[in-house]
């Protein structure tokens, strides 16, 4: 029986197992849209297109698996972009679908037309534009197989209304075999036993666990190797969460905002082994002065990385997990030459007034161990990932490389729908809560028990503290005039609503805040002369950090 190519898709798509769709109707999906109506698939009505990408984000990193978004033509699709571009930076595994102009009007200027393939060439693994209504059930196999596989990213589908209107009938692709796109899983033999020799031959081994080990859900290797060879654990910040935050042998995050004792010991490292990270310059400081001691060993699922920012000693191109299996294998039980682990930074201790750090450990005190927390972009990122104990993978979900304000509202939706008897809180500061604030419209909606916590400092907090020691104290276009009520703002989309000012009220307000199983938001507000330190300046290594003001 023939079906229509929109039928042909929302099959296609049931067949890889989707379970959820976020998206925003218009003129180009209007068959796709009727289509879903008659699916399986339950579809999420966002608030921006924008959001949806990013709540596919979400969705797909608390979840483990492709996340999927859709949204019609013209400024549908361009709405997408940011969210793509952030997927793509921070290697998300996502399917974008866009619906176009009908074949004959493309590259007319039509109504709602953009050439949106070639907007997201250099920013997604792959993209199609469907010809051919009997092409859908190959496009789809293989976009998702692309999208999951190697280094995971985003792949977009732009599909021709007339396309999505014609009829062809439905046959399953279920082999994909793409010549041209063989991703390298198992190690280079050679390389992994000069890798094992260099490790076992290392007295001061720092090993630095990226988004990659997160991905190929690699943590029970890393903690045999670290077992194996007691080797000190840092982390980027997409690896937050690759250890527990409480393991003996973890020190925190590494980089231009890291935690001190994390940067002191890549400094002094031997022997530094890098497992799915990029060496980017939040990393690394400044490259010339990057463990300067150390013999580096890069394993990257992605050959493109390995050597492209820093020198590599010895280069392995594979999946993590299959290599850190071979390279366990390889060590044995050989005798350890690393015998104590140096002191660990004091705790926080109680304090009269309220900071971030401490409210931080707080929350920790109050939510649940596998609480998901998603943050925005900024001062309570870096603060978040400085001073939260995530003791489990896909428990931290931020944007990484794009750094893209608006990130934490959607993500944490999409984190939620996928993780529905999770405890998922939003780290947000007043500046980014206004960009993602569209989206309390889907929360409110779909009755979302989401957690936000504002850190209000009335500015761009972190952009003010760029200026601070950038542009010598001159603070230009980052001060907000006129403050925005939050609270009466949170009951307006339904939520309970707290503004945080003394310590004694801290536990009362968390403990009725995490035990109400409703949406809620929490206002802190604080200094805007707070600063997060320590930090290293642009230019300087990971050893020179700025401590105070």
């Amino acid at each position: 029986m023939e079906i229509s190519g929109a039928q042909m898709l929302i099959k296609a798509m049931e067949d890889q197992g989707v379970e959820k769709i976020f998206g925003y109707p218009g003129g180009a999906v209007l068959e796709i849209y009727d289509a879903l109506e008659k699916s399986t698939i339950d579809h999420i009505l966002v608030r921006n297109e924008q959001g949806g990408a990013h709540a596919a984000s979400g969705y797909a990193r608390a979840k483990g698996q492709v996340g999927v978004c859709l949204a019609t033509s013209g400024p549908g699709a361009t709405n997408l972009v940011t969210g793509i571009a952030t997927a793509y930076m921070d290697s998300v595994p996502l399917v974008a679908i866009t619906g176009q102009v009908p074949t004959a009007m493309v590259g007319t200027d039509a109504f709602q037309e953009v050439d949106i393939t070639g907007i997201t060439s250099p920013i997604t693994k792959y993209n199609y534009l469907v010809q051919d209504v009997q092409e859908i059930p190959r496009i789809i196999a293989e976009a998702f197989y692309i999208a999951k596989s190697g280094r995971p990213g985003p792949v977009l589908i732009d599909i021709p209304r007339d396309v999505a209107i014609a009829q062809g009938i439905y046959k399953p692709y279920e082999n994909v075999d793409i010549r041209s796109y063989k991703p390298t899983i198992e190690g280079h033999p050679a390389m992994i036993k000069k890798a094992a020799r260099l490790i076992k031959e290392a007295e001061n081994l720092v090993i630095c666990a990226g988004g990659g080990v997160i991905n190929s859900n690699s943590t029970p290797e890393l903690e045999q190797l670290v077992k194996l060879t007691n080797g000190r654990v840092v982390a980027t910040l997409m690896g937050l969460g690759s250890l527990p935050g409480n393991h003996e042998n973890y020190y925190g995050m590494l980089g231009t905002y890291g935690n001190r004792l994390a940067n002191e010991l890549v400094q002094k490292a031997d022997c530094f082994l890098a497992l799915g990270m990029r060496f980017d310059d939040r990393v690394v400081g400044n490259p010339e002065g990057f463990a300067p001691n150390a013999k580096i060993i890069h394993i990257d699922i992605d050959p493109a990385e390995i050597g492209k920012n820093i020198r590599v000693d010895i280069p392995i191109v594979g999946d993590i997990r299959t290599v850190l299996k071979a390279i366990n294998a390889s060590l044995g039980k050989g005798q350890l030459r690393i015998k104590e682990n140096p002191p660990r930074d004091e705790e926080i201790k109680e304090l009269k007034t309220l900071s971030v750090p401490w409210v931080l450990k707080k929350i920790q005190e109050f939510a649940p161990e596998d609480t998901i927390i998603t943050t925005d972009v900024g001062q309570h990122q870096m603060w978040t990932a400085q001073n939260y104990c995530f003791t489990k993978p896909r428990t931290f979900i931020s944007s990484g490389g794009l750094g893209t304000m608006g990130y934490g509202i959607p993500a944490g939706v999409g984190a939620q729908i996928a993780k529905p008897n999770a405890t998922v809180v939003v780290m947000t500061g007043d500046g980014s809560f206004q960009m993602g604030l569209p989206e309390l419209g889907t929360i409110l909606e779909n009755d979302l028990p989401l957690k936000i916590v504002i850190f209000n400092n009335r500015s761009l907090g972190m952009v003010r503290q760029l200026q601070h020691y950038y542009c010598g104290k001159r603070y230009t276009a980052v001060n907000f005039k006129k403050a925005v009520d939050f609270i009466t703002l949170a009951k307006a989309y339904g939520a309970e609503a707290y503004r945080l000012t003394e310590v004694e009220n801290v536990d009362m307000v968390l403990k009725e805040a995490f035990g109400n199983n409703k949406f809620t938001i929490i206002e802190i507000p604080i200094e805007t002369e707070d600063l997060v330190l320590p930090m290293v300046l642009a230019g300087d290594s990971l050893e020179k950090m700025v401590d105070s003001e």
